[in-house]
């Protein structure tokens, strides 16, 4: 079952504003508790883990900035 347009409007606003620092702290907390690798593979890790993070959440975010399209008065802009 697809989610509705503004269920996905408001759990994309939660993942950004609330889960995404709360991943970024915890992928430097993970990545500090290593000794420090070299500058180009920590720049690699972080851009792997960039990436990685908004895959599961992709079908979540697909088509949020657009009009919602169950609402009748978007679709016929006067």
């Amino acid at each position: 079952m697809a989610l509705p347009y503004k269920t996905r409007r408001r759990l994309s606003l939660l993942i950004l504003v609330v889960g995404l620092p709360l991943y970024i702290v915890a992928a430097v907390t993970i990545v500090g508790l290593f000794d420090r690798p070299p500058i180009w593979l920590e720049l690699l890790i972080y851009v792997g883990l960039g990436i990685v993070w908004a895959l599961p959440f992709k079908a979540i975010f697909r088509g949020v900035g657009q009009p919602d399209p169950d609402d009748p008065d978007a679709n016929h802009p006067e």
